[in-house]
């Protein structure tokens, strides 16, 4: 048995000015800034105390995207659970792994990041809810 759950969104921007482009995404999201993280300084969240979704902007190497994040406390029983849905394996990174959908889109699969992830989580018995 595992759990999961959408954690959030990441505005990936493949810019030099990740600061700049953090402010227009929360004027137009009406999300106030957040402190810069990651190892490299790539992220800045933008807090989202409304819906409880964790949105951040990164910056980039590739081209512009948005994707999404799946939180799971147990992301290898996580992954296996999406391949079985079609998904495909793209990319170990740290602890996570970047996946494509049977469509093309790429998510992540990552360790929780919501405080209240184990009651806002589904429950997957054998990959079944």
């Amino acid at each position: 048995m595992h759990k999961s759950r959408l954690s959030g969104f990441i505005i990936d921007c493949e810019t030099g000015d990740l600061a700049e482009a953090a402010r227009f995404w929360s004027g137009a999201l009406g999300m106030p800034l957040g402190e810069v993280s990651g190892a490299s300084n790539n992220y800045i969240q933008l807090h989202d105390a409304q819906r409880n979704l964790h949105v951040e902007v990164q910056a980039v190497t590739h081209e512009s995207r948005v994707h999404l994040d799946i939180e799971s406390d147990d992301i290898e029983a996580e992954v296996k659970r999406l391949e079985a849905l079609g998904a495909k394996r793209i990319k170990q990174v740290h602890s996570w792994w970047v996946m494509q959908a049977p469509t093309g889109q790429r998510f992540c699969v990552v360790r929780p990041q919501d405080p209240g992830f184990a009651s806002n989580s589904n429950r997957w018995d054998q990959g079944k809810p």
